[in-house]
């Protein structure tokens, strides 16, 4: 179990960490909570695995408000903890401004940006080609020809998602349909179920037979909708196949988890600088389990991996939506 359980709401918790032990490491989950099933949970699961390997302890909060980001930095900075990791590009700016009145700590971001920081480490993926892959797989089982992408705070980390899907999707079917929706402008837009199913039955009705959701806890309503209207899922950053066995198709696994891991073993060698995890070493791919056996034929698979390794080798090039600001496949 980790050191601190955010169950007094993220002030009362903040507060907790200033008798703790000095050099513990930290890890301040955006919003949409611990157990988001995505992104956030992933990274859960990599500090607990650290955990339970090394005995080791960690701080943790849930963020309730923007407010919290530079206040938990600082209040975990204070107590000492490092390296101190966040989920999310959101703590980018609270970050740019925290570091420099803490040289000694490590501040790690997860899908941030945070330049000209000597003892700021910012990890990154290479989402558009774990996208592309499974756009491939989409664009393969589709029988309407028509397939969705729903997104969750409409910014360019999403859209690179977006975009490497929908190429995906075209390398299989040049007439394909992507129909593409983002779920709203602020942070909110990350823990809104009830957006996400509305958005999901909207793309049934223009004939999406497969939604991929990038969307945090959004997706979970996406999900639940596509599982219940007959059509099939596409799960993101976890492992969601279990979420709704048989009904979704497959899951872009962003390995969040094994970056935190990665970055929690180093301890406090874990230093300022650039790690950027891809489909060479695992840092995205797609997820086959029981859950989707049966819905993903061995040809698919076939189809899918040879893909890959065109990725891999280099002889396939997919398009970085961030590299700038557009993209080839799809319109926003």
């Amino acid at each position: 179990m980790s050191f601190m359980k955010s169950l007094m709401g993220a002030a009362a918790s903040i507060a907790l960490v200033a008798g703790a032990a000095a050099a513990d490491p930290a890890l301040i989950y955006d919003l949409g909570g611990k157990f988001d099933k995505s992104f956030n949970e992933s990274a859960f699961n990599g500090a607990e695995r650290w955990a339970k390997e090394t005995g080791g302890k960690y701080f943790e909060i849930e963020m309730q408000s923007e407010a919290q980001r530079e206040q938990a930095l600082r209040r975990f900075a204070e107590a000492g903890a490092n390296p101190i990791i966040t989920t999310g590009f959101a703590f980018s700016g609270p970050i740019g401004d925290v570091a420099g009145d803490y040289p000694d700590t490590t501040f790690v971001t997860v899908d941030g940006w945070v330049p000209d920081a000597p003892n700021v480490l910012i990890v990154s993926f290479t989402e558009h080609e774990g996208s592309y892959l499974v756009g491939m797989m989409a664009a393969l089982k589709s029988e309407s020809d028509t397939v969705g992408f729903i997104g969750g705070m409409d910014v360019p980390l999403i859209r690179k998602f977006a975009c490497g899907y929908a190429q995906g999707v075209k390398a299989v079917n040049p007439d394909a349909t992507i129909i593409s929706n983002m779920t709203g402008t602020t942070p909110s837009a990350w823990n809104d179920p009830v957006k996400g199913s509305e958005l999901a039955k909207a793309q049934i009705s223009q004939g999406a037979d497969v939604i991929y959701a990038a969307a945090g806890g959004t997706g979970v309503g996406v999900l639940q909708t596509a599982a219940d209207e007959g059509i099939l899922s596409i799960g993101v950053d976890s492992n969601q196949n279990p979420l709704h066995p048989g009904k979704v198709l497959t899951s872009m696994l962003k390995r969040v988890d094994t970056a935190v891991y990665n970055v929690l073993k180093a301890g406090d060698d874990a230093k300022g600088g650039y790690l950027s995890f891809n489909l060479a070493d695992e840092g995205v791919d797609y997820a086959m389990d029981e859950n989707n056996a049966d819905l993903v034929s061995a040809e698919m698979q076939a189809t899918v991996d040879a893909a890959k390794a065109k990725i891999i080798s280099g002889e396939v090039v997919v398009h970085d939506y961030t590299s700038d600001d557009s993209c080839p496949a799809l319109s926003f």
